[in-house]
Order: C-alpha cells, then structure tokens, then sequence
C-alpha cells in the first residue's frame, strides 16, 4: 500500500504518516491505530479551526458590501467596523435550540450538513495557496476535487427529504437537479484547462502559468476566456448563489431545502456554503489567473517568496468574492426553466465548443499563447522589413 499510495500523497509529513499509519492499522497494531486517530484529528481540527473565520468572514463581507451597495451601514456594533459580529452569530447558533421535526427521517436529518461541511471541507486538501503551501500534491487533484465537490449536491437534497416538509423537498429537488446540471458546462470548461497544461495536478496547471497576466490561461487563447465565464457563472449556480438561489428562493418556499434546520445545523449549511463560494473562487484564480504566481523568480524559495505567492493567491480568490456578492445583490433571481434554458442551451454548447476550440488551437499553434503568438509576428515582421 504504501508503495501504491506514498508517491501520489506528498503533502505534509504528517499526512504521509497518516498513511503508514492506516496501513499499520490494517494489520490490527494498536499503537499505530492511535498515531492514525491522532493525526486525523489534528488535521481535522487544523483545517477546521481555518476554514470556520474564512466562512464567518464571509457572511461579515456579504452583510458590508450589500449594505455599501444600497447606501447603508451594515454591522458597525460588535468589534472594530463590527468586524466580529460573525462571532456573535456564532455564539448564538450554538445557543439556539436544536428542533428536529416530528415525522422527519431523523439520521438523514442529521447527517445531511455534516455530508455538506465534508464535502466542502476535504476539497480544500489539494487548493495550491503557494508552491510550499498545499496539503495534499495529487497528480489527479482536478478529478478529486470535482469527485468531492459533488458530495455538497448530495447534503442538499437529504436536507431537503430529510424534513418530510414540502417546502424543503422542493428546494432539494431544485438544488440536486441544478447542481447536476451544471456541473456539465464546470467540468468541461476545466478539462479545456488541463488539456492545456497537460495534467490534472494543481502544481502542473499553476506552474504552466506565469506571474504576469499575459501569461495566465485567461488570456491563453480566445476559447480560454470564454471558458472563465463559463466556469464562473456555473460555478455560482452550483453554489445556489444568486440569481441562481432557486434551492432556497425565501419569497416562495421560506428558506428552500434548510427550512427546518435551527441552530448549529442551519450553520453548517450557511458555512458550508461560504466556504464553498471561497473554494469555487480560488479554483478559477488557479486554473485561469495565474494562482499564487508572483511576476519574477527571485524569491521563490524564500519564506518572503512564499508570503508574496500567499498573497498574490488570496488577492485574486477574494476579488472573485467580492464579484459574487455584488452579483447577489445585483441581479434578480431567475425562473426554473431559465435556470435550465441558460446550462443546456447555451453554457454547455459554449462549453463544448471552448473545449474543440482549445483543442485545435494546440494543434495548428502548437499550444503557443496568443500573446507568443502576436509577439513573433512583430518579430518576423521587424525583421523582413531590415
């Protein structure tokens, strides 16, 4: 097993021990059972206790920026700019009353937001933050991603069914019809992207780009800039963001698929969420923007390099963030049959069309950029004419 598993695993150190260790574990060794549970709980709580302020912080900068959006002021009470008031939200999830409906199927119920933080919580093993920073190196880290992500979809629907109310059915019929459907038009606009770079790890689709943005897969080619539009607008429909918040719509099913869920369960879902609208964005700023690359070589290896990779990456991922909210609060919702006219009819032929596109570009430009290409025909050009 570990010859099987280890060269595909080089992450952190205490990840490869985890391995040894589950291997361990299937030959019955006690001690090694308990450095697996050790170091999985650490790394659970490692990335939890990371994950839960990017969620909170996210419900801060979605009440803020609404609030500048329609001349308002928005949280200013608890904490500096009422910076921490998604704490105090949190304290008072965790107070609430935990309601379980009488006729609901009640291990569904309560599995379903757990199903939604995993979900979105593993993906987060393989986001290239900089080039020492990723937990998890796969050389399949775009199918795992995409493999993963689709256990959200799933948390949707069980919260919808789990309830036995009408309301949440429906919301989780339309979260589970919408999140398959266009996770089509997603999954082809990325393989466009992993047929450029010629692999599905992180590392490889990163490293293809440079720092500079003539050098991102954005500006690749014109089939790649479709492609970003139409991975970011699947992407918000995926994560029921508006004008794609059919699976909740409060004005016809009063909160769509969590209806029924108080407390820490209506939390889950709402960080889940979050999260996953952060996860969404730092895949676009790693597949089109260049990711954590920063113009220039020199500081690679260097601690500063890193903090400069650091910021570069969480600069574009929050910038996408900022363009989902102010999308939210923008544009209205849409009807069902244009939430589906809008994936079948027009993201996934565009799609599909991006994808031939990419690939009869690497074939007749032997995968130059365009920029490359425009350079050396000025090249050629300045030097016919001497």
């Amino acid at each position: 097993m570990n010859g099987g598993l280890i060269p595909y695993l080089s992450g952190f150190d205490w990840f490869n021990q985890t391995i040894k260790s589950t291997s361990a574990f299937l030959s019955f060794d006690t001690t090694s059972l308990l450095s697996f549970l050790i170091y999985a709980v650490f790394a659970s709580l490692l990335v939890f206790l990371v994950l839960m302020p990017i969620g909170g912080l996210g419900t801060y900068a979605e009440r803020k920026i609404s609030a500048d959006l329609q001349a308002r002021i928005g949280p200013n009470r608890v904490g500096p700019y009422g910076i921490l008031q998604f704490l105090a939200d949190g304290i008072k999830m965790v107070l609430k009353e935990d309601i379980v409906p009488v006729g609901a199927d009640r291990f569904v119920f309560y599995l379903a937001p757990l199903l939604a933080m995993v979900g979105v919580f593993m993906t987060v093993a393989v986001l290239p933050l900089s080039s020492g920073l990723t937990m998890v190196h796969l050389d399949i880290g775009v199918f795992y991603l995409l493999a993963v992500s689709s256990l959200v979809g799933i948390a949707v629907f069980l919260g919808g069914y789990a309830p036995n109310s009408k309301w949440s059915l429906l919301g989780g019929m339309r979260g589970a019809s919408q999140i398959i459907s266009y996770e089509i038009p997603v999954v082809i606009s990325v393989l466009a992207i992993v047929l450029l770079s010629g692999g599905m790890s992180f590392d490889v689709l990163v490293g293809s780009q440079g720092g500079l943005p003539h050098r991102w897969f954005l500006f690749h080619n014109p089939f790649t800039f479709l492609a970003f539009f139409v991975y970011f607008v699947g992407a918000l429909a995926e994560a029921n963001r508006a004008p794609f918040d059919l699976p909740e719509a409060e004005s016809e099913l009063v909160s769509g698929y969590h209806t029924e869920y108080t407390g820490m369960r209506f939390a889950f879902f709402a960080l889940a969420e979050y999260v996953e609208v952060f996860v969404l964005c730092a895949v676009a700023a790693a597949l089109f923007l260049g990711g954590y690359n920063v113009p220039g070589e020199l500081l690679k290896d260097h601690p500063l390099g890193q903090l400069l990779q650091l910021g570069a990456f969480f600069t574009k991922t929050l910038i996408l963030y900022y363009v989902v909210i102010w999308v939210r609060w923008t544009l209205p919702r849409i009807r069902v049959d244009q939430l589906m006219t809008i994936c079948w009819k027009y993201l996934t032929p565009i799609a599909l069309f991006n994808l031939v596109g990419c690939a009869l570009w690497m074939y007749c430009f032997d995968g130059k950029s365009i920029v490359s290409l425009l350079f050396e025909s000025g090249v050629g050009a300045a030097s016919g004419g001497h």
